[in-house]
């Protein structure tokens, strides 16, 4: 018996008409249309990739990651190349050496992969690689001058090329390893979650769109120099987050501070601000190149970066714009205290009183007890009290009187006294009583439990 008797001839089996229909009701369930809506998570994915910075979008099975990064392709018009890294062997990205008529003259060159062909003759596209915690470290490892280099064998992948890849927790990957640090510090980590409302819409048929951030030219050169300045202040002030490598293996396999990572930081604030994002995107981005920790200070420090100049609320009290933030607000009125102990004269100790009344003018009281105390303490013996603190005097009073109180229903110590120089400024202006106590028992003294 031959094999071909064995093996049925190839003959064109009629098309069931059935399968054409459901071949048109799975084209119109597959139809869909997107539209311009705020989506946090997708526009820090688009600005990373307009950056040009590797991207790593972490997310459980079944979340949506493949199909952001495939609508993302389409909306950039950029051909999509998907790349399974945990079916691959290194060679697969470092490249097979091809013997050639004279190695020892010419070498031996390492042959690209057909995808990385495809691309460099493209000369734009997207590499998603997909599966990323389920490769192994060895093929982890040759992933490390893609990744940064942008090199596959001998052949460098043209500047039109962004890199995405995606992965699963180590707990929900089908045999997952834990990124190596080389490998994880060079991306810019994503962590993608579902919205109710995104999910919802979606399957309606209408997805959100991923645009591109648009950069306006005349802000270019204003958010480098923003972005500088607020990473270099930052680093100078907290040296010991230059670099720094997580105890755990799970937190290496994450974002981490590193000179790499805060160029990448860098490069997001500075495109960020060109874009006008909001601090939520800036958020998301930040802390996905340098981690959550190191990420949140340096976003503090942005907001302090914010703050109004203390030399320019001293010169012009009367007109001082303040902070509605309460942590901002106290964090500029202390500027202004620590402005004038720097270079404490007269007529700046009072334009100090007279920003805190403005304060008091246009915002809450409690927050100008510490700021006020402080700026008592400051005072010098031949200064008179400006009439100005009169109108702070009741206000402190009684938020030491309600300190007070709170200590005393919880059995703690009493508060602070007034400082010595709010005591020595009544001799040389009398302060406004405070509102008259009922009679009772004198407040218990004793040491702070």
């Amino acid at each position: 018996m031959t094999s071909a008797t064995l093996l049925p001839s190839p003959v064109s089996a009629p098309t069931d008409p059935q399968l054409a229909i459901a071949g048109e009701l799975l084209t119109l369930l597959r139809a869909s249309v997107t539209e311009p809506r705020p989506d946090e998570q997708l526009e820090a994915l688009t600005l990373a990739v307009a950056a040009d910075l590797p991207v790593l979008l972490w997310g459980e099975p079944g979340i949506g990651k493949t199909a952001a990064l495939t609508q993302l392709a389409t909306t950039l018009d950029l051909p999509l190349t998907t790349v399974i890294a945990s079916v691959h062997e290194p060679s697969d990205f470092s490249g097979l050496p091809i013997v050639g008529d004279d190695p020892a003259v010419q070498g031996v060159p390492m042959a690209p992969p057909q995808w990385a062909v495809e691309l460099v003759r493209a000369g734009r596209g997207l590499l998603f690689l997909d599966e990323l915690s389920t490769a192994t470290p060895a093929v982890q490892a040759a992933l490390l001058r893609v990744v940064l280099e942008r090199r596959v064998g001998a052949l460098q992948l043209p500047p039109g090329v962004r890199i995405v890849a995606a992965a699963n927790p180590r707990a929900s990957a089908a045999d997952g390893w834990e990124l190596s640090p080389p490998l994880a510090n060079r991306f810019v980590h994503l962590y993608w979650v579902h919205d109710r409302e995104v999910v919802v819409r979606g399957l309606g048929g209408v997805w959100p769109r991923a645009e591109l951030p648009r950069l306006v030219p005349e802000r270019l050169p204003a958010a480098v120099a923003y972005a500088r300045r607020a990473v270099c202040g930052f680093l100078e002030a907290r040296p010991t987050l230059i670099h720094r490598l997580p105890s755990t293996e799970t937190r290496r396999g994450g974002a981490w501070p590193s000179p790499r990572s805060w160029e990448a930081a860098l490069t997001l604030l500075a495109f960020g601000t060109a874009a006008g994002v909001s601090k939520e995107v800036l958020a998301l981005l930040v802390r996905g190149a340098v981690g959550d920790g190191p990420g949140f200070e340096l976003l503090a420090h942005l907001d302090r970066m914010d703050l109004p100049d203390p030399e320019s609320l001293l010169a012009d009290p009367a007109s001082a714009e303040l902070p509605e933030r309460g942590d901002l607000r106290q964090a500029a009125l202390e500027a202004v205290v620590a402005a004038v102990g720097a270079r404490p004269r007269r007529e700046r100790w009072e334009a100090g009183w007279a920003v805190l009344v403005r304060a008091l003018e246009t915002g809450a009281p409690d927050l100008l007890v510490a700021p006020a105390t402080a700026l008592a303490a400051l005072r010098r013996d031949e200064w008179e009290v400006p009439e100005a603190v009169e109108r702070l005097a009741g206000v402190i009073g009684l938020a030491q009187r309600a300190d007070r109180s709170v200590d005393s229903a919880t059995g703690s110590a009493k508060s602070e006294p007034a400082p010595a120089a709010f005591v020595s400024a009544r001799r040389a202006r009398p302060w406004p009583a405070p509102p008259s106590r009922p009679a009772g028992p004198a407040p218990a003294t004793g040491t702070r439990r």
